[in-house]
């Protein structure tokens, strides 16, 4: 059974940064684009980044320059860098892959607030 195990939430001032990781079990990410999603309060899931097998990224507008996405297969872990966070990042942060093929873990939750 595939399960996504995401960490490395919490409570942020503006400007502050957080990692946020991924683990993967019941699948190797090695063959998989994965991606970070959030989900705002009241909103749908986006999509937020992501990453190739071979290692290329893709950001959103809304966090390129401030995110980056990371992978590291041989544990099985997707990263997630957010730096000079705003109120708008405040959501729960998911991972999957790019197609969401999997069901989702219970997420982190990040909160931007001073």
């Amino acid at each position: 059974q595939v399960q996504f195990v995401e960490s490395g939430g919490g409570l942020v001032e503006p400007g502050g940064s957080l990692t946020l990781s991924c683990v993967a079990s019941g699948i190797t990410i090695n063959g998989y684009t994965m991606a970070w999603y959030r989900q705002a309060p009241g909103n749908q899931r986006d999509l937020v980044a992501t990453i190739t097998t071979g290692g290329n990224t893709n950001l959103r507008d809304f966090v390129k320059g401030r995110f980056a996405i990371s992978r590291d297969d041989a544990k099985n872990t997707v990263y997630l860098q957010m730096n000079s966070l705003k109120p708008e990042d405040t959501a729960v942060f998911y991972c999957n892959t790019n197609y969401a093929n999997f069901r989702w873990g219970q997420g982190t939750r990040v909160t931007v607030s001073s």
